[in-house]
């Protein structure tokens, strides 16, 4: 270049380059300052293509550093929503327990980790305690249903308590625990039983009305579409397409954010 030629100015010269990114709670500025090559380049014994592989390198831990900051945030997040309690109900039977279907639905239930409540018929429990057994030790709640299934409302309360003392002794003689929840027939309870035979009637809020049809998908989408949470859901385990509609309804409200718990849970302090 010659004398009289007027100076040519590096296209770096006094450029700066900052990066700047957020990890944790501190922030990190990394600025780079790059001067005339024609005048530093010489001093400091850099050249051109060892400043921009410093930038690379730069920029890349820039970008590190982002990103890990983001999984920081999600996985604060994904902490937040796995705190949220889940809507809660219950899914009750009546009327067993049967030889067969009992057992496919005590199956069904373990492979899906649920809990339910079952109101056992003390005349179907002859023959049965095995079935019995195994609902109390898979952790069910064992109730009464009467001796005969029969309208309480309709006896004496001498005959009624009969009904219950009956089907009490027929479930404590297999689980060795007193029976705490009684499911009245048709849901007809006469007042103050409750006090002489220390047992807590338990009605429904769901009424599948299961016993009326053998179409499970019938079954299934009137509950799917009424369940609501703090529901007790009424089913009978005497009827294939009764267990087969219920372990449906488990799957898709457990899908949809339900949790199923024993009546004792929802309804008790």
């Amino acid at each position: 270049m010659s004398a009289g030629s007027p100076k040519r100015k590096s296209v770096f010269q006094g450029n700066v380059r900052m990066c700047m990114t957020w990890s944790g709670d501190t922030f990190f500025f990394i600025v780079v300052h790059i001067y005339d090559m024609s005048k530093r380049g010489r001093e400091s014994g850099l050249h051109r293509k060892s400043i921009l592989q410093f930038l690379g390198m730069l920029y890349l831990v820039c970008l590190i550093l982002k990103a890990g900051s983001g999984r920081e945030a999600e996985e604060a997040d994904g902490a937040i929503t796995t705190g949220v309690e889940k809507p809660k109900i219950a899914i009750t039977f009546d009327d067993g327990p049967h030889p067969v279907w009992t057992p496919k639905l005590l199956e069904g239930l373990k492979e899906r980790e649920v809990l339910a409540t079952f109101f056992l018929i003390g005349s179907n429990i002859d023959g049965n305690e095995t079935v019995v057994k195994e609902m109390y030790e898979n952790g069910h709640i064992v109730g009464n249903h009467t001796f005969h299934h029969v309208e309480m409302t309709k006896l004496s309360d001498e005959k009624a308590m009969e009904e219950i003392r009956m089907t009490n002794e027929k479930i404590s003689a297999i689980t060795g625990e007193p029976v705490s929840f009684m499911r009245p027939p048709f849901g007809a309870w006469q007042k103050g039983l409750e006090k002489g035979m220390q047992v807590l009637p338990v009605n429904w809020s769901v009424d599948t009305l299961d016993w009326t049809t053998k179409n499970a998908d019938e079954i299934v989408n009137k509950v799917v579409t009424e369940v609501k949470e703090n529901d007790i859901i009424l089913m009978h385990d005497c009827y294939e397409s009764s267990v087969n509609a219920a372990l449906r309804i488990v799957d898709i409200l457990k899908e949809s954010g339900y949790e199923f718990v024993t009546v004792e849970e929802l309804i008790l302090p």
